[in-house]
C-alpha cells in the first residue's frame, strides 16, 4: 500500500517537478561549494563496457541514458495525444511545429548576428536553440497547477520538435562522423518495437515461446539505445522514436493498452530516478567571472537568444501560423498563456550545454562564458515564464477554469 501511493505521488508532474527543481540546486551549490572538485570527480568518473563504446562518465549516463527514459514518457503522452487528443486535428498539431522551429532558429540568428566576424565565438550559434524540456515541465508543473492541459501539450510537443531540430544540427554541424551502420540497425529494430506493438500476432508467438513480453521490450529498448548513442546521435531520441511507436488503443481482452500499461509503471521511475539524477549531474554549473560576461560577445549571443529568442520566435511564429495557414489556437488557450510558455521555453540547460562543449573545444575562457550564460539565461526565463504562467493560473483558478488541469494532473 505504501509502495502504491509513494508510485501514484510520483506521477503527478508537481512531485516530480519539486523533485527536479531541489536536485538541481543541490547541484548549483555542491559544484560552487568547497567540495566543488569532489563534484567534478563523481560527475567524470567514467564506467561502463569499452568494448561497446559505452565506457562513459556519470554525467553522459544521466543525460543520455536515465534521461532517455523520460523522453519515452514524452514520446509515448504525445503519441496519446496525437491519436486520441487535440493533436490529432492538423489544424493544432501544426501550430506548435512551426512554433518550435521559428522558437529554433530565431535564437540562432540572433546568436549569429551579435558574434558576427568574431571568429571562434560564432561557433556557439547553435547553443540558444533548444528547450530544456525536462526543467520546462517541472516549473510548468509548480506554477501552473490550474493551468489549461493543452499548454502543457503545447509546450510538449514545441520542445521535442525543437529538441529534434537542435540534435540534427549537432549531427550535422558539430559532429565529425556519423556511423550509418548502427543508425541503420536501430532503425531496423525500431520497426520490430513497432510490429510487436500490434499486438495479437506477436504476442502469440512470445506466448508460445514462454517468454515474458517486457522482457523482449527492455532487451529491444536497450539494444537500440545503445545503436542510437553509437551512431552519434543523441541517445534520448532512441526513447522518443520508441514512445511514439506504442499502440495507444487495447485489443479485445486487454483492460488498457501497452501504451498506458507502460506509462503507469516507468512514469515514477522517471519522475522520482531519471530527472533527479539528470539535474544533478547537469545543472552543476560553476560560477564564472560575471563582470566579464557584460561584454563578452558570446555570453550575450546566449542570454539574448534564450531569453528574447524563444520568447519572440515561439510566440510570435504561433501568432503568425494562425494568420497566414489555417491553424489554430486551442481555444482553452489565450495568447497570454502562449507568451508565458514561449518565455519558459529559454530554458535551455542539456542540449545547450551540450553544443557548448561541442563549440568551444580548445577555447576555456569562451566555454566558461557559454556555460554561464546558459545558467543565467535559464534563470531569467524560468522567472519571467512563472511569473506571466502563475498570473494565469491564479486567473483560471479564480475563475474555475483550471478545475479539470487539476483533475488530469492528479
Amino acid at each position: 500500500m505504501l509502495l502504491s501511493r509513494f508510485g501514484a505521488a510520483l506521477r503527478r508532474d508537481t512531485v516530480g517537478g519539486f523533485l527536479l527543481i531541489g536536485a538541481a540546486v543541490v547541484a548549483l551549490t555542491w559544484a560552487n561549494s568547497p567540495w566543488g572538485e569532489l563534484y567534478e570527480r563523481v560527475r567524470e568518473f567514467r564506467f561502463g563496457p569499452e568494448s561497446l563504446h559505452l565506457n562513459l562518465p556519470v554525467e553522459a549516463w544521466a543525460a543520455d541514458g536515465l534521461l532517455a527514459l523520460f523522453f519515452f514518457i514524452v514520446g509515448n503522452e504525445l503519441k496519446q495525444e496525437f491519436v486520441h487528443g487535440e493533436l490529432r486535428r492538423p489544424r493544432r498539431a501544426l501550430l506548435p511545429i512551426v512554433a518550435a522551429v521559428c522558437g529554433a532558429l530565431l535564437p540562432a540568428g540572433i546568436f549569429a548576428a551579435i558574434n558576427l566576424g568574431q571568429g571562434p565565438a560564432a561557433q556557439g550559434w547553435g547553443i540558444p536553440m533548444a528547450t530544456d524540456i525536462a526543467f520546462a515541465i517541472a516549473v510548468l508543473a509548480v506554477v501552473g497547477r490550474f493551468l489549461p492541459p493543452a499548454l502543457r501539450t503545447f509546450l510538449l510537443t514545441l520542445a521535442i520538435v525543437d529538441d529534434l531540430v537542435a540534435i540534427s544540427v549537432i549531427a550535422v554541424f558539430y559532429t565529425d562522423s556519423l556511423s550509418f551502420g548502427p543508425m541503420l540497425a536501430a532503425a531496423a529494430l525500431l520497426g520490430v518495437f513497432g510490429y510487436l506493438q500490434r499486438g495479437r500476432g506477436p504476442a502469440a508467438v512470445l506466448r508460445r515461446w514462454r517468454v515474458a513480453s517486457w522482457t523482449v521490450y527492455a532487451t529491444l529498448a536497450v539494444v537500440i539505445w545503445a545503436l542510437v548513442h553509437a551512431s552519434g546521435i543523441h541517445a534520448t531520441i532512441a526513447g522518443v522514436a520508441m514512445g511514439l511507436l506504442m499502440r495507444t488503443r487495447p485489443h479485445n481482452g486487454e483492460e488498457s493498452s501497452p501504451s498506458h500499461r507502460a506509462e503507469h509503471v516507468l512514469r515514477p521511475w522517471a519522475m522520482g530516478l531519471a530527472l533527479p539524477v539528470f539535474a544533478l549531474f547537469s545543472a552543476g554549473v560553476v560560477f564564472g567571472d560575471w563582470s566579464s560576461m557584460l561584454t563578452d560577445t558570446v555570453a550575450l549571443g546566449v542570454t539574448a537568444g534564450l531569453v528574447v529568442g524563444k520568447l519572440v520566435g515561439i510566440a510570435g511564429g504561433a501568432w503568425l501560423t494562425t494568420k497566414l495557414t489555417r491553424a489554430e489556437l486551442d481555444p482553452s488557450l489565450s495568447w497570454t498563456d502562449i507568451v508565458g510558455i514561449s518565455q519558459l521555453a529559454g530554458i535551455g540547460f542539456t542540449v545547450s550545454l551540450l553544443i557548448s562543449e561541442l563549440s568551444y573545444t580548445g577555447h576555456p575562457g569562451m566555454l566558461e562564458h557559454a556555460k554561464s550564460a546558459v545558467l543565467l539565461a535559464s534563470l531569467f526565463a524560468t522567472v519571467l515564464g512563472a511569473v506571466v504562467l502563475g498570473v494565469r493560473s491564479a486567473h483560471y483558478r479564480t475563475h474555475g477554469i483550471g478545475e479539470h488541469a487539476r483533475q488530469v494532473a492528479n
